[in-house]
């Protein structure tokens, strides 16, 4: 099987971009943030504090995660619901931000994570896919942009979604994410050494999925 890496920090467009190179390639998308929100939403509707270790294990204990395409579109189901439409609020994603940090969560993921890895031709994006999740990848892409161009394209997709947020607050609350995520002691955010860096603060979309298709074709 044939596996490509994304990592990168928060609000680079992973997501949008391995979706899209998914669709040219007819590799199967594996979106480990939505995995991730996933249980952080668990969490935060069953009061579970983040800062409670034991807590936050024993709570995975209790989660079951998997994924379905319906239409072409995935569609993450926790315990039995359709959460898709619930997982992409600045609150789940902080708070999956946090809970990432802790052994048992990782450790209920990555085995799901490398089952479908190593059944279908998958692209996955996250935060340690090229140094943790799928070291043996034969693709690796590190993606990210500046500080300022995440809050932006933040900025415009909650306005978009009909709310109103400030760019500073969107900005240093992306600074925050990353300090978090590159110095967790537990699979930290960092580009593996095998890893191709594209920078898209000054690209769109489509030049992204060139660039990455591109990477996939000269490792072929």
């Amino acid at each position: 099987m044939y596996n490509i890496a994304i990592d990168g920090p928060a609000g680079a467009g992973k997501s949008t971009i391995a979706k899209k190179v998914a669709k040219e390639l007819s590799f199967v998308y594996v979106d480990t943030g939505a995995m991730f929100r996933s249980m952080a939403l668990f969490m935060l509707r069953n009061e579970i504090s983040l800062e409670d270790v034991d807590a936050v294990a024993k709570a995975c204990e209790e989660i079951n995660i998997t994924i379905s395409y319906i239409d072409g579109e995935q569609q993450v189901i926790l315990n039995g619901e359709n959460v898709s439409g619930l997982i992409r609020t600045e609150q789940v994603g902080n708070a999956a931000s946090k809970i990432a940090v802790y052994a048992p969560v990782r450790t209920k993921l990555l085995e799901l994570q490398r089952e479908l890895a190593s059944k279908e031709n998958v692209i996955m994006d996250g935060r340690d896919i090229g140094t943790a999740v799928l070291p043996n990848a034969q693709t690796k892409i590190y993606l990210t942009a500046s500080s300022k161009e995440r809050a932006r394209r933040r900025v415009e997709q909650l306005a978009l979604a009909g709310t109103s947020a400030d760019f500073d607050e969107v900005e240093a609350d992306i600074i925050k994410r990353d300090e978090q995520d590159m110095n967790r002691e537990i699979a930290p955010l960092r580009q593996a050494e095998d890893a191709t860096l594209i920078d898209s603060s000054d690209m769109g979309i489509d030049e992204v999925v060139a660039a990455i298709i591109d990477c996939y074709r000269k490792n072929q």
